[in-house]
């Protein structure tokens, strides 16, 4: 069942890769006769920086994978392997990558602005405020949840953490010698692999164990910097050098998956529609599969933080808009294919790895463990010891790739948000437009919620802003395509939109009504009840938003020229 199972994901992928990826390429976008891209005609050495295609994947690829399709499949494993998969594959094709692809696209076309000021073009001057909160608490959301994952990843083996402070020497090295000297991208590239495994072999002779708070400051520290430094001298470099670490755990988890040839005896095709997922203060919570799975599987299948990076830091290093079918489209498969073989490793290996103990351990421990034992397993050169360690890892990798392209995308919305003030109130201009402002701003409030809860807790209200803002994303898209490009290639956004944001809606309406109560039952816990007091104003705030979000596009869907209020 593996191996059956890689190989019709792998089949699905290129198929849709190289017709339906293609077709919006060529028909929709027409991409071939795209003018010069905003890297090239903007370009200033920050942010707007023409790069090559390849590292430019790298570093999309790493931004937007994270933890997500690695923590949400191994949480939705509780309805069964089959409901998750489904999701999965079904929300690439038709949901993610072209969520992913055509945000990229739109950007490009409005000289790498943010989807922010696209949705203020097709939907209106309100519409476009709307999505300014909407990114800043999606940001803030990211930050906190992710945040959790990496101080706990760094506090449970200090071998992750000291790893990742040799990977940033590295990666400083690496981009040095890519964009600062004679070696250029080829040495560069191979200088940063070996510098990788040097990072990882020093990372493993200090198994130090710091407190969990000081990973928090550490981590607060690292984001604000990597926030506000030019882009290629340690986010982008250190992105490309982590797609290499991030390739390897992909090309040893799918051959291992196509090789085992396993029976999936670990966990059922199917348990229950409302399965009990693990929610505030570790209580378990029955969680019906819809409208609920969007706020489990997340990035997975979907995520409207990849229109934050695409439109944020991608849009403005694309070298020419033809690479945005490799880029957005391209990544948001590959990382589908990640989420499957988390799929794949728990429910061919889960039984080997943790026994009775699978449902009970946490999410990314059950991911480990399993990864881990199905890579050892099948190629026996790589060890037990190895892999687990190299699988977490892996984690925090992912999540610290997320994590500094955040920090950076919630900059730029504060600064962003803060231009109506330039003539009104030039001071309080200059304080939110500063770049060390904005990005703290967005460090400290993430930070403060993820030290006052866990990710459980926090993974369904991230996800719910994540996929609630992808819906939005491709109404306004939706908009984009009927108004500025070809009307007849509407309903390939338009039809999957509407279903994400009635599901969407409904999910997070359920979340507000059945799971922010769970944190005031105890009345003594006050982390419970400061994380539940935000987190459900945060929630209604966006609710109330997207119900202000949704009248603008009725309003404006049906006008032919673009809005202008």
């Amino acid at each position: 069942m593996s191996t059956i199972i890689a190989l019709v994901a792998i089949g699905i992928y290129l198929i849709f890769y190289f017709t339906y990826g293609k077709i919006i390429q060529t028909k929709l976008l027409k991409s071939q006769d795209a003018p010069e891209a905003p890297s090239k005609r903007l370009s200033d050495g920050v942010d707007y920086v023409p790069t090559s295609k390849y590292v430019l994947f790298g570093h999309h690829f790493a931004s937007i994978a994270g933890a997500g399709p690695i923590t949400g499949p191994a949480m939705a494993v509780a309805w069964g392997w089959l409901p998750g998969l489904l999701w999965i594959w079904l929300g690439n094709i038709f949901l993610g990558a072209i969520h992913d692809y055509l945000a990229l696209a739109a950007s490009v076309r409005y000289d790498g602005r943010s989807v922010q000021f696209v949705a203020q073009d097709m939907i209106g001057k309100k519409a476009g405020k709307t999505f300014g909160w909407f990114t800043m608490f999606l940001c803030i959301l990211v930050v906190a949840a992710f945040g959790d994952i990496v101080a706990g990843q760094f506090a449970a083996d200090g071998r992750v953490f000291f790893a990742f402070v040799f990977f940033c020497v590295a990666a400083v090295i690496a981009g040095f010698a890519m964009y600062k000297s004679k070696l250029g991208l080829g040495w560069g590239s191979l200088i940063g692999l070996v510098l990788i495994c040097v990072a990882f072999f020093c990372g493993n002779l200090l198994p130090v164990k710091w407190s969990k708070d000081l990973y928090f400051l550490i981590i607060f520290v690292y984001i604000v910097l990597a926030s506000t430094l030019p882009v290629n001298l340690l986010l982008q470099p250190r992105d490309y050098l982590s797609s290499f670490f991030l390739y390897f755990g992909l090309l040893a988890g799918g051959i291992a998956a196509l090789i085992s040839v396993r029976s999936f005896d670990a966990i059922p095709v199917f348990t229950t529609f409302s399965a009990k997922l693990i929610g505030p203060a570790g209580a378990l919570q029955p969680s019906p599969f819809w409208p609920t799975v969007p706020l489990i599987i997340a990035c997975g299948a979907l995520s409207g933080f990849h229109a934050l990076v695409a439109s944020g830091t991608s849009s403005k290093q694309l070298r020419e808009e033809k690479d945005a079918l490799f880029v957005g489209y391209g990544a948001m498969l590959v990382e589908g294919f990640l989420s499957t073989l988390v799929i794949i490793s728990i429910a061919a290996f889960g039984g080997l790895a943790l026994g009775d103990k699978l449902m009970t351990t946490p999410a990314l421990g059950r991911f480990v463990q399993s990864f881990a034992t199905m890579v050892s397993t099948t190629l026996p050169f790589l060890s037990m010891n190895f892999m687990t360690l190299f699988s977490a890892v892996w984690v925090s990798t992912f999540a610290l790739t997320t994590l500094d392209t955040t920090n950076r995308l919630g900059r730029y919305i504060i600064q962003e948000m803060a231009l109506p003030m330039k003539d009104k109130n030039p001071v309080i201009y200059k304080v939110f437009n500063n770049k060390w402002v904005a990005s703290i701003i967005i460090a400290f409030v993430g930070i403060f919620l993820a030290r006052s809860g866990g990710y459980t807790t926090l993974w369904p209200a991230f996800s719910g802003a994540n996929q609630l803002l992808a819906s939005v994303v491709m109404l306004t898209v939706a908009v984009w395509v009927k108004k500025k490009l070809n009307p007849k290639y509407t309903m390939i956004v338009l039809v999957p939109a509407v279903f994400l944001w009635v599901t969407v809606t409904a999910a997070l309406i359920w979340y507000e009504i059945v799971i922010i109560p769970v944190f005031f039952r105890d009345m003594a816990k006050v982390p419970n009840l400061i994380t539940g007091s935000v987190v459900g104003a945060i929630t209604l705030f966006m609710l109330i938003l997207n119900f202000t979000m949704i009248a603008g596009f009725l309003k404006n869907f049906g006008d032919k020229k673009a809005a202008t209020a």
